[in-house]
């Protein structure tokens, strides 16, 4: 759940829900070259199948722990044994950057760690079922062309893009959890967090 964090000191917020998914599409190895139109077109394909998404139940076992501050996480799915890692410590501060921040309206209380537990069942959900083809084919890339016989190819990164988007949408938030993630990195990489301020929409 990383992604490139340049505007670090920035507005963060001004950079759209699709914009940080570029951004997460271009820090992905195997992209470093690729045309820029091409990753807005999947990061808007990727997006799109996630939030289309049916709502999943995570049938992976839970297990809530600390560490996920070293590890850069909010949350893991790892497959064996089927597990969702929910990180404590890094979903505690991801609310106090929200609170800092004037995120509130985007993020409501308790929605960081609904949106990270909805955001790796679709990793389970696209581990063992059928999305994972489906969402091969919603991004148009091609691994392979022989006359008419067309294979679809991986997009690295593009699973998580979907992820968020559907975290997005099941958990009625304002914005991607990629924004949030951003905030995150800013906040590791020694960028201050502004003292809380009142959301600006409500000054107006």
């Amino acid at each position: 759940m990383t992604v490139d964090n340049a505007p670090a000191r920035a507005d963060l917020a001004a950079i759209d829900d699709i914009g940080w998914a570029v951004r997460l599409l271009a820090a992905t190895p195997t992209h470093e070259h690729r045309d820029l139109e091409l990753l807005h077109r999947w990061a808007r394909a990727a997006d799109a199948f996630g939030a289309a998404l049916a709502p999943v139940e995570c049938r992976a076992r839970i297990v809530e722990r600390d560490g996920g501050l070293e590890l850069g996480l909010l949350a893991r799915y790892t497959s064996r044994p089927p597990t969702v890692e929910l990180y404590t410590d890094a979903i505690e501060l991801a609310e106090r950057v929200v609170d800092a921040r004037g995120w509130r309206d985007w993020y409501p209380p308790g929605s960081v760690r609904a949106a990270a537990l909805a955001h790796e069942a679709v990793h389970v959900h696209l581990h063992h079922g059928p999305a994972k083809a489906a969402l091969k084919r919603a991004l148009g890339h091609s691994a392979l062309r022989l006359g008419r016989l067309r294979v679809p190819g991986h997009v690295a990164g593009a699973e998580e893009v979907a992820a968020h988007a559907y975290a997005r949408t099941v958990c009625g938030l304002g914005r991607s959890p990629l924004l949030l993630t951003a905030a995150l990195a800013a906040e590791a990489e020694g960028a201050p967090t502004p003292p809380p301020a009142r959301d600006a929409r409500r000054e107006n």
